[in-house]
């Protein structure tokens, strides 16, 4: 039986509600998408797994309001059902100087913490990001909502010039980074 991953590529597009952060000309939600394309390829190209996103084209648009989006995110893995959730975000703060990769989970010593560890220095070994920890967070909806192991994903700060770069032209290194997290925490590399 092939692993159920289900990608959230967290927001909606651009000009929508829920769009998520921008800065340095990126939109978070179009990272978001592509680095979770990239993921669902290179998951659904090994028999291993089987991989679904939350938006299949770019211009998908869930929910109707910021709670209903994050609630159909949450209903489409729990439906399905799926072994694991990966929500897939971009990070920014006032201070251009704040980088790195921050990984969320519901609660510490976890299935979602083992894999938020093998995906940060999947992530750091790929794209080399600062590793800013992994960070129990049990008032995120989708962490909270999800009946299987849980992360979110803060690949990088919009905000950082460094950062900014790294989500502008590495995107399959990020995709691949969380690929790399899974094969790691299955015992497959």
């Amino acid at each position: 039986m092939a692993i159920k991953i289900f990608i959230d590529q967290g927001h909606n597009p651009s000009g929508y509600f829920n769009s998520g952060a921008e800065a340095n000309g990126l939109q978070e939600s179009e990272i978001n998408y592509q680095v979770g394309i990239y993921l669902q390829n290179l998951l659904n190209s090994d028999p291993r797994f089987e991989a679904r996103v939350s938006r299949p084209q770019p211009d998908t648009v869930l929910g109707t309001n910021n709670t209903t989006s994050l609630a159909a995110r949450v209903a489409m893995a729990n439906q399905w059902p799926a072994d694991y959730f990966i929500s897939i975000h971009c990070n920014l703060n006032p201070n251009p100087e704040i980088n790195g990769t921050e990984v969320y989970i519901y609660q510490y010593f976890t299935q979602g913490q083992w894999l938020a560890e093998q995906i940060m220095g999947g992530i750091n070994d790929m794209v080399g990001t600062r590793n800013n920890g992994i960070r129990e967070n049990p008032s995120l909806y989708v962490l909270r909502n999800a009946d299987m192991p849980a992360n979110l994903v803060e690949l990088g700060y919009l905000s950082n010039l460094s950062d900014a770069e790294k989500l502008r032209n590495d995107q399959y290194g990020f995709a691949y980074g969380i690929y790399l997290g899974l094969l790691r925490y299955f015992g497959f590399a």
